[in-house]
Parts: C-alpha cells; structure tokens; sequence
C-alpha cells in the first residue's frame, strides 16, 4: 500500500481549487438540525393557530377586539417558549455536533491531508480505512482490497469486497482493509445525497408517547368539530347571535390541547439541552422518550466496562524459542497493513523492522483472526482467537488449560499459529479461510484496563432498574471476569458465539433472555440478540464503539456511541457521548425518566380540565339551552390550571419506573376526577343561575305557578343570571383543578388518593400561589371587567370554596375504594 501511495499524486491545490470554482464540488452541508426558518415554520403555521387566526379575523369583523387579545395571548405565548427553547436547544446541539464531523483523507499533491467532506472535488483521490465512512461515490484505484458494508443503503448487511476498478458508493462504511478511490460523483449527483437527502434533514418522527397524545388530540378535535357543527346550526336557525356563536366556536376550539402538545416539545427540547449539558449529544429526537423505556442495556467490552487500552502481558512459547518468536511477532504486528489495538499493543511491547508482505488477511470481527505470509520467507502466519484456530488444529490439554486459565482472569488471550502451506486464504466466494497444517507457536496475554467509573456507571444502572447484558468479540470468560471486576453479579451466566450458533430460534431466544455475558459474538448475532430481547417485550439500548457494533445499533430502541468510536457507530447512533463519558449514561436514563413522567403527570391534568368543560357544556347546553363560558372565562381557566402549572409539574418531575398516559393507572385518576368535577361544576352552574332568575324562585317557594315563570322572566335577568352562574363555575372550575396538584403529588397521607406519596410540597405550594393570582384578579376590577368575571358576594365564593372541598373529599373517597375502577372491572393496584 505504501508503494501504491508514493505512486498517487492525487489532484494539485490549483487543479482542486479550479473546479471547485467550476462547480464540482462537493457542496452540500451536513446539516445537524432545523434551521431557524423550520422553526418558525413549525411552530407558528399550524392547524390549531391557522384555526384561531380565522375565528381573530371574524371577531374584530364584529367588534370583539379585546376577545382577539385573548386569543393572540395564549397563541404568542405558546409559540415564543416553544422558539426560545427551541432555538437555544438547536444552538447548543450545532456546537456539540460540530465536533463530531467526519473528516476525509485526501491524496493532494502526493501528500495525504484531512479536510472537510464539503472540500472535495471531482477527480481528488481519497484513502479509505476500517471504520471510515465513504463520503463521495467513485472506483477504488491502485492495489488496495476492502469490504464494505452497504447496509445504510441497500439494507442487506453483507460485506462487499471491493479492489481495483469497482464502484464504491457514499454512505457506506469501509470494515476491513485499506484502498483509495477516486471521487466521480459529489455533492447533489452522489448517491448517497439523493437517496438520503430528506433522511439527513430533520423529521418529526412521532414517539410512542406522542402518538398517545395525537390520537387524545384528533379524538378531541372530533369532539370540537361535532360541538362547534351544533353551534354553527343554532347561529344558522336564529337560537344564537353571530357574535355570541364565533365566541362559542372559539372556546369549543380551545378544547383541543395543543397547549399539551407544546409542552411536550417543550420537555424534549428542555432535556435534549440538559443532556447536551452533561456531554452528550443526541441525534435523534425520539432518543429522549426513547431512553426512559430501556430496561436492558447491552455494553460492547472494548471501549465502555474496559479504556479502549490494552497491553501485553505474557507471550507464551511453545515449540519454539520465545527470542524466535517475539521477533516473529515484533516482524508481523510492523507489517501489517492495517492496525488494531492488539496490533498496537504487540508493537509498543516488541518492536521489530517491517518486512515486505505477499499475502494478508486483515483482522475481520466476523472470522476473528488474521494472517500474513512475507515475501522473504515461506509458510503464512496467523493471528486470531484460540477457540476460532482449534478448529483448525488440535491443542494438547496443557495448552487449553493454559488459554483457559488466562481467560478466567480477564485477560484477552490470543493464539498464534503457523502453516508450512500457503495458500491463497480464501474459499471459491472470496471469504477468509484458514490454510490447512496448522501448528501452535505461542499464546499471547494481553490485560484491559477497565475504566475507573465503570464500577459506579453500573450500579447507576441497577439504581435506574435498568438491567446490563454485556456482549463482546473476546472470550466469554475473559469478558465474565471483566465484569466481575465491574462489579456485576457473581452468578452471571456466560455463553459463546459458537454455542448461540448452535441453537435454534426458540433456545437462542431464551438463553439471551437468562444470560449476561455473550463472548466471541459476530456482529450478525450482535443485532440477533437484540432483537430476541425485543421478541421478549424488552427495550433494548445498544451501546459500542466500533464497526462490528453498527448492526445491532441499527437494530436496538436506543443506539448510543461513544465520541472516539469509529465514524460508522456515530452515523448511526441516536445518542453520542462525547468525551467518551461513560459515567454520564445512567445519568442520561434518569432523565429520560422524568421527562416522560413529568408529560404523563401534565397529562392528567389536561384531560380532566378537557372533559370536565366537555361533559359541563353539553349537559349545561341541554338543560338550559346556553353555552356556559366565553373566551375570556375559559381562558382564565386553562391558564390557571393548565398554563402555568404544567411548566413547574415537568421542571419538578423525578425519575422512576415510566408510567403510561393511557394504562390503568391513568384512568385510575382521570376518570374520577373528570366525573366528579362535571357534576360538581354543572350543580353550582344550575344553582346560581336559579337563585338569581326571581321567577324561578318564587316557583321554588310556591308563591306562583309554573306556567307564570315564562311571562315573568326577562331577558336582562337571564342575561345577568347567566354571567353570575358562568363566574361561579369558572371558580369552581379554578379551586378545582387547583387541588388536583397535592393529590397529583401528594404531601402527606390525607391527600393520598388518585397517586402514591410524595411528600412534595412545592406542589401545593405552587397550587396556593396560583389561587392567590385568581383571588387577585377577582378583587382588581380592571382585571376583573376585562375577563368579564361578574363580581360575587364574598359569601358566595366561601360556599364554592366550601363544594370544593367536598367535591375533594368525595373524590379521595372514590379514589381510596376504586370504585370506577370497580365499575370498570379495572383489577389493578392503582399506583402501579
């Protein structure tokens, strides 16, 4: 390869500089996330907003201004913290992925150089080597072989071997050898740009948990859509002014929670900086929701429990003088073409001259060893896995016990052999084989340096419930004794790829199940066994570093790599930690953790706000034949209830078990709770709009007959009845969903209930402070006429704060006895 190198002079500064200026570079930016036009886009041009902007534009037509204030309000104010977070978010992950930019290897004026991908240019020679990924489509020229994985475009994971002449495509990753290729296609023309040109962009790829939420958002709209028809017919046949019907569609279109949604984004954008914060970069949206479902996690050895480092310790001889065969080692590690850490650690310990090379084989993960047999001297030498060469050569007892005796102790033990017979080390399809007459030469010990904060990352994940599965290239027992140290159980089970090779479908589920440390895995059993975890109900994250860990990456829930790891496992990774930072993943899970129970908590709280104004203006509709709140009023109370409060329930949210937003636990607390409100509310609306119709009364008391309330009503009194019955009820609505939070986190035993204790006191704290801001608006008249609050007798708010605390009262009982949950034969514990 050297003699191939000095013979390729690659393109001049001048010739690249010339057609770039013609226009063949290779101009297309990796671009990292949204631009700043997308966001904007995104948030502002929805549905639910394009729905407000049309009822705004028919309200000013009727002269209700200070109504479109409103509304602007709670639009501007959803779509500036949206863009506040999103754009800091979008910052902060721009900077953190600049560092994980590929580069490329580039032949110009006979020296090689890195540049950036955008730098090439048609006709530049570009070096290629295990790990790297192919940026620009060309041909492999000069006497260079490689296989590459073509996967990311074909999704077939089979390597493709690739010499002088053949096609090589962006988007693929070089796993073994070395060549260099001269770019044809760049930019926009590459295939790679036009087949993953939308891919590379981001897409807002709907999470489990947001889909839960769109299918809540889409019934709901449904709902509005039926409310707001009815509404159009009662404006159509005279029942309902035009004014007063567009006010009616507004507060009905305000039932759909877009405000939910927002804050979803908001919780993700929040957590995708705090983890940026903590030296980690995730690429993948959905990672953040995706983290907190892990319940396995599967770790590559090399580069996660172990430095990335490793040493020689003992070379072993055997039928050979050891001063013979270290220098044979010294010869073989200085010649390879391509080196490795093992290959590193053979020549840090015994330096040797290069000799020149007839014939290699580079270390593949897939057949584990490799070989070379020297122009200057016969027969072929290899290098590989003992348990992979014994089936090659027989090993006397004393050998094995020796290889078996290192592996017990963590060491990564490795044999080498020599044949008298070369051959050309590859079968009929072009794939590795060994060369028959095998003879042991000696055993090599090489030690791991295990990382200091490997101890404290796991039991990290023990804390967070998360269960580890180690899976790694090395010997099974070496791998054991490794994580041992580690400090795993002493009672893990360990198994081989060679036994899982051995086991049908049904068995090699079972024993992914039940075993912890998987050894001398392919990467093809690598993305198996993540996938008989996921065929179990497990939600695996896949951890790695290198090539051979893209596979099952690909395949696991949540794929993480690490900064130093190889282009390939950073491509595809949805989380990356830069720095390497281990110790930051359990770290990483917990808030994971918190986001998706802050939204199921949040949740709660919409749902029941929705359905209790639902189920109030149905029935309100039906008994008296009028809508029950105004845009202002219904404001008022989403604000107080489901603006504010939500921030703090995601900012204060802990980690834990992740809870549904749909199970049983949900419906546990939601459907009580809306039940009970809607009848509560409904009653107090009933009730004073009654007590302040004098006819009504005078019925009630017997001093007139009913056929008389019709012709001593009037329509003033109605009028004025109607907006006293609306303000008790916004208010009972307001004290309501206000002491929802100490039994959404209870402080203490009284108000445990709908969910566990928490002894959180912020909560109610939180729910006294909001009820000060209401009480303030209600004695300020200003603020009072400007959301149209008929002022009350003091009397009168003492005795719906009074049916507040009963229908509290009422509601633990309900919650305590499950009785929904009885009426639903819903048999649960209802804090699971």
């Amino acid at each position: 390869m050297q003699s191939t190198q000095s013979q390729i002079q690659g393109l001049t500064n001048q010739e690249a500089g010339n057609r770039r200026a013609a226009g063949k570079g290779n101009d297309i930016s990796i671009q990292t996330s949204r631009t700043y036009r997308e966001i904007l886009r995104d948030n502002l041009f929805t549905f639910i907003n394009g729905a407000y902007f049309f009822l705004s534009l028919v309200l000013i037509a009727l002269g209700r201004a200070s109504d479109v204030l409103v509304l602007a309000f709670v639009v501007l104010l959803n779509v500036v913290i949206n863009l506040i977070q999103e754009v800091r978010a979008k910052q902060k992950l721009d900077k953190i992925a600049l560092i994980t930019r590929p580069k490329a290897s580039v032949i110009r004026e006979g020296q090689e150089r890195e540049i950036d991908p955008a730098e090439i240019v048609v006709g530049d020679v570009l070096v290629v080597r295990p790990g790297d990924q192919i940026v620009v489509d060309g041909a492999v020229v000069g006497e260079g072989n490689i296989k590459v994985d073509e996967s990311l475009l074909t999704g077939e994971s089979d390597l493709i071997g690739k010499q002088a002449g053949d096609r090589v495509f962006s988007g693929s990753f070089c796993v073994t050898g070395t060549a260099f290729y001269t770019a044809e296609k760049v930019g926009a023309e590459s295939l790679a740009s036009k087949m993953t040109a939308e891919a590379r962009k981001f897409r807002k790829v709907l999470t489990p948990l947001q889909r839960n939420i769109n299918m809540m958002i889409r019934l709901l709209l449904g709902v509005a859509i039926v409310l707001g028809t009815i509404t159009a017919l009662r404006m159509f046949l005279g029942v309902t002014s035009i004014t007063v019907g567009i006010q009616n569609i507004a507060v009905i279109v305000g039932l759909v929670p877009i405000g939910l949604y927002f804050m979803i984004t908001l919780s993700y954008a929040l957590g995708a900086v705090r983890i940026a914060e903590k030296s980690a970069l995730v690429q993948q949206a959905n990672a953040v929701e995706s983290i907190s479902n892990v319940d396995v996690m599967c770790l590559d050895k090399t580069g996660t429990l172990t430095t990335n480092r490793i040493n020689l310790q003992t070379v072993y001889p055997i039928a050979i003088e050891r001063t013979k065969l270290e220098l044979i080692l010294g010869n073989y590690a200085a010649s390879v073409s391509t080196s490795n850490k093992t290959n590193e650690a053979i020549i840090n310990a015994l330096p040797a001259e290069k000799r020149p090379v007839k014939i290699e084989v580079p270390f593949g993960s897939a057949h584990k060893w490799s070989a070379i047999a020297f122009a200057d001297s016969p027969g072929v030498y290899i290098l590989g896995a003992p348990e992979i060469l014994n089936n090659a050569m027989s090993l006397p007892e004393n050998i094995q016990n020796y290889i078996q005796e290192g592996a017990q102790k963590g060491l990564r033990v490795l044999l080498f052999a020599y044949s008298s017979t070369v051959t050309e080390l590859q079968d009929s399809a072009g794939n590795p084989e060994l060369p028959p007459n095998l003879e042991p030469w000696g055993i090599l010990y090489f030690g791991d340096e295990l990382r200091s904060d490997a101890y404290q990352t796991l039991a990290g994940f023990r804390q967070a419930g998360i269960q580890v599965k180690v899976i790694s290239g090395d010997n099974p027992a070496t791998v054991a004794a490794l994580a041992k140290q580690a400090g795993l159980s002493n009672d893990i089970i360990a198994v081989s790829g060679q036994e899982l090779a051995e086991m049908d479908d049904a068995v090699f589920t079972q024993t992914a199940e039940k075993s912890t440390i998987f050894g001398r895995i392919t990467p093809e059993q690598k993305a198996k066994l993540v996938q008989s975890l996921q065929s179990r109900n497990h939600y695996v994250a896949m951890m790695g570093d290198g090539v051979n860990d893209v596979l099952s990456l690909k395949q696991a829930n949540v794929g993480v790599a690490m900064e130093s790891g190889s282009q390939a496992t950073r491509g595809v990774a949805d989380i990356v930690l830069l720095n390497d930072n281990f110790s930051v993943l359990p770290k990483i899970f917990l808030e994971g953790q918190r986001i998706r129970n802050g939204v199921a908590d949040i949740s709660k709280l919409f749902m029941v706000r929705i359905f209790s104004f639902i189920f109030a203006i149905v029935a309100i509709g039906m008994i008296t034949l009028s809508f029950p709140f105004s845009i202002k009023t219904g404001t008022i109370v989403t604000f107080l209830t489901v603006g504010i409060p939500p921030f703090f329930v995601t900012l204060w949210a802990k980690p834990r078990k992740p809870k549904g937003i749909q199970g049983d636990s949900f419906l546990h607390f939601v459907l009580p709770a809306t039940l009970t409100l809607s009848l509560a509310s409904i009653l107090v609306y009933l009730f004073f709009l009654a007590e302040n119709i004098t006819p009504i009364l005078q019925w009630f008391r017997g001093e007139i007959p009913v056929e008389e309330i019709g012709n001593l009503i009037t329509v003033a009194e109605i009028v004025r009845a109607q907006r006293i019955a609306e303000t008790a009820l916004i208010t009972m609505q307001v004290f309501a969903g206000l002491l929802l939070l100490p039994f959404l986190k209870p402080p203490t035993t009284v108000f445990v209930g709908g969910e566990p204790l928490s002894r959180d006191l912020r909560y109610s704290l939180l729910a006294g402070n909001v009820l000060l801001v209401y009480l303030l608006i209600l004695a300020v008249p200003f603020s009072r006429n400007f959301f149209e609050i008929y002022p009350l007798d003091f009397i009168h708010y003492l005795g719906i704060g009074l049916v507040a605390l009963i229908w509290a009262v009422v509601l633990r009982f309900a919650w305590r006895n499950a009785l929904l949950d009885r009426f639903l034969d819903i048999k649960i514990s209802p804090f699971q």
